[in-house]
């Protein structure tokens, strides 16, 4: 089945796949603990502004300034905005390896990332009657690709959310 989805709609569903989490009270001062395996630091508190760093999986960083759902944070000399919702209260527990992650691509071995090449895969998406699987995914790949930056800043201005809640 094929849809035909306007920018506004196709945002909407890919919101409602992915979820939406709750801002935490993160307060200037106080410390808070990066929760993605990189998170970017950006120039300005908004999504689409230049990158100015990066930090790796459970980094405390001090919150020097709070602006709505934005965070300017410093980890000694590197500093720039986060959107809250990448940082956690609590530092997250260290996990490594394919079972929990949080491990980048270029630490993934070449046999862990051709699992879900293998004829075992196949077997297990029948078996699981996950067949249109794949199908779902190329769909859901093919509507990210056709929003454009300018698309998304709109809907989730228009919708108040991220960083305009």
């Amino acid at each position: 089945m094929k849809m035909n989805l306007s920018s506004a709609a196709r945002l909407a569903v890919l919101l409602g796949l992915l979820g939406t989490s709750a801002v935490l009270a993160f307060e200037a001062g106080h410390a808070a603990y990066t929760k993605r395996v990189e998170t970017n630091l950006l120039t300005e508190p908004r999504p689409l502004a230049p990158l100015a760093g990066k930090l790796g999986y459970r980094r405390k960083v001090t919150i020097n300034e709070v602006r709505g759902g934005w965070l300017r944070v410093s980890d000694g000399p590197a500093g720039g905005w986060v959107f809250a919702g990448n940082l956690a209260e609590k530092q997250p527990d260290e996990i490594k390896g394919a079972d929990g992650l949080p491990l980048s691509a270029s630490q993934t071995t070449a046999t862990a990332a051709a699992r879900p090449l293998t004829p075992a895969a196949n077997d297990y998406a029948v078996r699981r009657n996950l067949g249109e699987a794949r199908r779902d995914l190329d769909w859901l790949q093919a509507q990210c690709k056709a929003l454009t930056p300018e698309e998304v800043n709109a809907y989730l201005q228009a919708q108040k959310k991220g960083e305009f809640q």
